[in-house]
């Protein structure tokens, strides 16, 4: 057993599924998991990863622990269009003729993508902007414009996933659409073994980033919220995260996050009544991040802006259930308590 799930190596799962945790650049995530499982015609995949020089030689090093390589795959079954978990997949393609398969509501992100060539999309600029957070929207645009892009990257994928059962020989496989970290998140239901590969939905150890999508501002939290709600009563089923350890039951985590989100709302709602009126990056500073309670001044220009993207989530769905109210100032959203 590995001493830290990020170790690399093919780790087994279950019969016929193995998981590979492949490095991540630069990102405090340190790997992502990809799931290989193996099947009558060769391998499919659970995402793909983070195409990086790297990635190619460190899946064949630990698909060969197994006896197995890379021309193998036939089919890579992607949870959601980040770049950790698809640009890998696009290079497998190229190099080996894998299908690639992707949610059908990722299709407006992914030409966001490769119109904006950014990893920054302008949805999350225009969100820090109507947060009075200027200033953060600019260093990030900044950042972004430094790193490198490249477009054959994020060619469209083979099949467009929609919920329901999915050919594969030898698994009970079904597709379930869970939007909320991104639009078209989907997670996949090995039903006969009682596993679900949750992708970035459920993680087991941090709450997934929600405000950070791409193409029009569609309320990501309550599609998330709604989307934990879809899985909270699945306690018999063990969680296969894209991040962190495996194992765990699917409900009990769905329970776990639906709290934090009732205790987030709490602590905004007190923030809210203290400084009212105020603005979605004026809430943000006032809170802390992360599980080491941080100060928001203390975090970097992209998980500010992340912080800022995820409070303006929760303040909407809190103007939505009416507990606050929401006034336009010069494209600047300012919030006060509902009376």
């Amino acid at each position: 057993m590995s001493a830290h799930w990020a170790e690399p190596g093919c780790f087994p799962i279950a019969e016929g599924i193995h998981r590979i945790p492949l490095r991540l650049p630069q990102d405090g995530l340190r790997a992502v998991n990809v799931y290989v499982l193996e099947t009558d015609d060769g391998l499919a995949l659970v995402d793909g990863g983070w195409h990086r020089p790297d990635t190619y030689r460190e899946l064949s090093a630990a698909l060969a622990r197994i006896g197995r390589s890379p021309d193998e795959i036939h089919d890579v079954f992607v949870t959601h269009i980040h770049r950790d978990h698809y640009t890998f997949a696009v290079e497998l393609r190229r190099r080996h003729g894998c299908r690639i398969h992707l949610g059908v509501d990722e299709s407006p992100g992914l030409d966001a993508i490769r119109l904006l060539a950014s990893s920054v999309p302008e949805s999350s600029l225009r969100e820090l902007r109507r947060a009075d957070a200027a200033d953060i929207a600019a260093r990030a645009y900044a950042d972004s414009v430094d790193e490198p892009f490249d477009p054959r990257d994020w060619e469209k994928p083979d099949h467009w996933l929609r919920p329901g059962s999915v050919s594969l020989a030898g698994y009970d496989l079904r597709v379930l659409a869970t939007p909320g970290h991104t639009k078209g998140h989907m997670v996949f239901h090995d039903r006969r073994r009682r596993l679900i590969f949750t992708g970035d939905h459920l993680l087991p150890t941090i709450t997934p980033s929600i405000g950070f999508e791409l193409g029009s501002w569609d309320l990501p939290l309550d599609n998330f919220l709604r989307s934990l709600t879809m899985l909270r009563d699945d306690d018999d089923q063990t969680m296969l995260p894209a991040h962190g350890p495996v194992g765990g039951s699917v409900g009990r985590r769905a329970r776990d996050l639906l709290a934090h989100h009732d205790r987030r709302f709490a602590q905004i709602l007190a923030v809210v009544a203290d400084l009212e009126p105020c603005t979605g990056l004026a809430v943000a500073t006032a809170l802390t991040w992360t599980r080491r309670e941080r100060r928001f001044t203390t975090l970097d220009t992209f998980n500010q802006m992340v912080a800022t993207c995820e409070t303006m989530a929760h303040l909407d769905v809190l103007v939505v259930r009416n507990v606050l109210t929401v006034k336009d100032n010069d494209s600047v959203d300012v919030f006060s308590i509902a009376r």
